[in-house]
């Protein structure tokens, strides 16, 4: 039961992630005519397509994806209620709760799962980033990165000096997602 419901996480997390990148390359205008943004295209069109196809003129906003942000909460239902339907959450102490116990927790399962989603995938953004920063600044990667981190480090860069020459604002952004990471999980 374990493996399964490592797949189970393993998949979605990845989906989950895909999708919010997506949103977020969307929001900073970041072309996806290169790579990784055919690969994320090609792993999410599935899902955002037909939403932004069904979605109402009124609900799509101009900076922000609405199907892509649709399609992750989506995900994180789908994933809360695969959880449940396995079983996982029964061991976790709702062993006695009734199917409509179960359902009111389902948002907040789904809510907790998009929050740790978004809190792994900026980490490894900003690990990614800063590790390229350092030892190959010039490749595309970190280019693309850095348009993606960069709005994120910003506020840090104004309160953190260099220190030799070194910018620590991504290891203050690391400190602060892991200790979100702690009051999510």
């Amino acid at each position: 039961m374990q493996v399964l419901l490592f797949l189970v996480d393993t998949v979605f997390f990845v989906l989950l992630a895909v999708v919010l990148v997506r949103a977020w390359l969307n929001a900073e205008r970041i072309s996806m005519a290169g790579q990784p943004g055919q690969f994320i295209m090609a792993l999410t069109d599935w899902l955002v397509m037909p939403l932004r196809r069904s979605m109402p003129r009124r609900w799509q906003s101009s900076r922000w994806d609405s199907a892509s942000i649709l399609a992750a909460l989506l995900l994180a239902l789908l994933h809360a209620g695969l959880l449940l339907a396995l079983g996982h959450w029964m061991s976790a102490g709702l062993g006695g709760a009734s199917g409509v116990a179960l359902f009111g927790v389902l948002p907040l399962l789904a809510l907790k799962l998009l929050l740790r989603t978004a809190l792994q995938g900026l980490l490894v953004l900003v690990l990614a980033y800063a590790i390229l920063s350092w030892v190959q600044p010039q490749a595309y990667a970190s280019a693309w990165l850095h348009r993606l981190v960069a709005p994120l480090l910003r506020p840090f860069q104004r309160v953190i000096p260099l220190v030799g020459g070194v910018d620590l604002s991504a290891l203050a952004l690391v400190v602060l997602l892991q200790i979100g990471l702690m009051l999510v999980g």
